[in-house]
């Protein structure tokens, strides 16, 4: 079995691996965040998609174009038509009389966004009126996505003649079920009204060819330059594309050079909301049956007649309202082609959004590897700069060049990767410091190490007034010693002595302050009976570990003989840390700390393993302890009584005579 190359060559497991190799690590984060993102966007989550073109409009709605549109007319059958003229649908004969009064006014065209699929009294006189006219296009409904049998109304007329059906390139939207206009109609030219109904409800495209039965019908917006150009026959061509930067295919029609229509793999024309809803001029119906308008309105426009009164038109929601007409729609396509501003999503939409995110990725990557706050403060800042910037450079791009390129894929991405590499660094972070602090505690104290790692530095005195029982112990003759041993017996013999001696200070409830070469300083929290029945048993297990077996072991015939000497006393200290903040040191100060110093100091003059002062001794009355007289100390001013445990030899006797004398 192969191991692992990773944990081979660090000696780490591959988690500890992960976090110790940051490239390593920040790399795969940012794939990480590739992955999800991909799953993500492939889970085909409709929220999503309807985030990204509801965020998308911004290019249109922060900027839309207010200035009138003098070459389309809307002529709307709405509440108040209804109340004049009477219920829809109307008759015939007052279908005729606006389909005249329109044409009487100048209107170049008239495409009626209403199928008209029953047969009526008056139906020649409403037919001979829209053939009369300069121009008419009617409305008829191919039913996209119909699972159930197919159901068909009328009679489907004017697609076009050239076979798109089969174009291979392209998937063109297919419908079997249909309502169309009724057999009377079937001179008059028609174009279809399908859209294409998203899962939130918003209609952002519209088919430019629906096929049924093999054949293509145009939409309404297609119809009506087919119905004005130069050719009888309908002929519409498509042409595929592979420009990045190009539609998937533009639709052409004879007649018309230089107008070109890009639509997307089905066919689908974009809707174009550059336009504000209140630049679209409108007139009442029953206002136009009476002669109440201006005659201006009508004079060689294109004019869109369909219905905004309750329950006659589908209400749909756009960037700009949650309830907008369906003739609102049709206006906003036939725009757009007039404009030659169609916007489209080009083929390599996909991968400027791909392009985008590798970019935030390098972004990120530089930014994790720069250490101090820039790291810390800019990954944060980005988690709401990537979306800004994404989004920015779709509204740039689609008002600018009418080109939905997207924003979704490099927003989530962003987000996705500053969230995964934030929570890498942090794990780094940890286990950084949780390894700077296993290295101080085998430094320092574990209080120290506390205090340092967990504390600003500062020039002041960093220090607290406490009560505590110290214990100093120390090899005596070990420099003599020195002189006669090479430097790693030397290392082996004070190595076994501070592991020793740390285990036995900390299992008897202390701590180590501080080792210095072959002496150590222990400290116990608080005075009184336990800390020094503890630091008193410490001693005794040190004189026992390191005085009776490693020392006499150790030394060399010839040299006085090596012994450890132990001192112990109680009192105030003042623990913390000292000096400039780029050279802190942390100590242990105050009169207890000398007197303890200096009695381990008289263990050698006395000849005795341990002593003590008398703050300690008074808090042992069960010991045998014996008074060595009181001596003033080096350095010190006041005379210190001190005190020493009898040897078990001793301790014996005084026990024998006493059992004696009692007889």
């Amino acid at each position: 079995m192969k191991s692992d190359p990773i944990s081979t060559i660090s000696g780490q497991n591959p988690s500890e691996a992960f976090l110790s190799s940051p490239s390593l690590g920040r790399l795969l984060a940012l794939f990480a965040a590739g992955i999800i993102t991909a799953l993500l966007i492939y889970s085909g989550s409709h929220w999503l998609q309807s985030i990204e073109e509801r965020f998308g409009a911004l290019a249109w709605t922060l900027a839309s174009d207010s200035s009138l549109e003098e070459r389309i007319t809307l002529v709307v059958v709405d509440e108040a038509s209804i109340a004049e003229v009477g219920p829809w649908p109307w008759s015939r004969e007052v279908m005729a009389e606006l389909v005249d009064a329109i044409d009487a006014a100048g209107a170049q065209l008239q495409i009626h966004d209403i199928v008209y699929p029953e047969s009526r009294l008056g139906d020649d006189r409403f037919v001979g009126a829209l053939s009369r006219s300069s121009g008419a296009i009617i409305a008829q409904v191919p039913v996209l996505a119909s699972e159930s049998e197919a159901a068909r109304t009328g009679l489907m007329t004017h697609g076009v003649s050239n076979n798109l059906c089969g174009f291979s390139v392209l998937n063109i939207n297919r419908a079997s079920s249909y309502i169309a206009s009724a057999d009377a109609f079937s001179e008059i030219p028609k174009g279809h009204n399908s859209a294409i109904i998203e899962r939130d409800g918003g209609i952002r495209k519209s088919p430019s060819l629906i096929c049924v039965d093999d054949i293509a019908y145009p939409s309404l917006t297609l119809a009506a330059f087919l119905q004005l150009g130069i050719s009888s026959q309908w002929m519409v061509r498509l042409d595929a594309t592979n420009g990045l930067l190009e539609p998937p295919a533009y639709i052409t029609i004879d007649g018309y050079p230089g107008l070109s229509v890009p639509v997307d793999k089905t066919g689908a024309m974009r809707v174009d909301f550059t336009r504000a809803p209140d630049s679209f001029r409108a007139v009442s119906a029953s206002d136009v049956l009476a002669g109440r308008f201006s005659p201006e309105l009508f004079d060689n426009a294109w004019v869109i007649l369909g219905g905004t009164a309750f329950g006659l038109s589908d209400i749909v929601p756009t960037p700009y309202s949650g309830s907008a007409y369906g003739v609102e729609l049709q206006a906003r396509l036939l725009a757009s082609v007039l404009d030659m501003s169609v916007p489209f999503t080009p083929n390599g939409a996909f991968l400027l959004q791909i392009i985008m995110a590798v970019c935030f990725a390098v972004i990120l990557y530089w930014m994790s590897s720069n250490s101090g706050r820039i790291s810390g403060r800019g990954l944060i800042l980005f988690a709401a700069l990537f979306p800004a910037l994404a989004l920015g450079q779709h509204i740039y791009i689609l008002s600018q060049f009418d080109m939905w390129i997207g924003w979704l894929i490099p927003s989530l991405y962003g987000l996705i990767a500053v969230a995964l590499t934030q929570s890498y660094e942090l794990a780094v972070a940890r286990v950084e410091r949780a390894r700077v602090y296993q290295n101080l505690t085998s430094y320092l104290s574990p209080f120290a190490a506390r205090q340092v790692a967990f504390s600003l530095p500062s020039s002041q005195i960093d220090a607290k007034r406490t009560e505590v029982t110290l214990l100093s112990a120390d090899v005596r003759n070990f420099a003599a010693f020195g002189e006669s041993r090479p430097p790693e017996e030397i290392a082996a013999i004070l190595h076994y002595f501070s592991v020793t001696a740390n285990a036995i200070i900390e299992s008897h409830g202390g701590r180590v302050a501080e080792f210095r070469g072959d002496s150590v300083l222990a400290i116990w929290e608080g005075t009184g009976v336990r800390p020094a029945r503890d630091s008193f048993a410490a001693a005794e297990a040190l004189q026992d570990a390191i005085s009776d077996k490693l020392l006499q072991e150790s030394n060399v015939r010839g040299l006085e003989p090596m012994a450890l000497g132990v001192g112990i006393d109680q009192g105030p200290v003042l623990i913390g840390s000292i000096g400039p903040s780029n050279r802190r040191s942390f100590t242990i100060l105050g009169d207890t700390v000398s007197t303890t110093l200096r009695i381990q100091e008289m263990t050698g003059d006395l000849s005795q393993p341990i002593l003590m002062g008398s703050a300690v001794a008074r808090h042992l009355p069960d010991l045998k302890l014996q008074s060595q007289g009181s001596f003033l100390l080096p350095g010190l001013q006041v005379p210190h009584v001190l005190f020493a445990p009898l040897p078990s030899a001793e301790i014996c006797d005084i026990t024998i005579k006493t059992t004696a004398i009692g007889r």
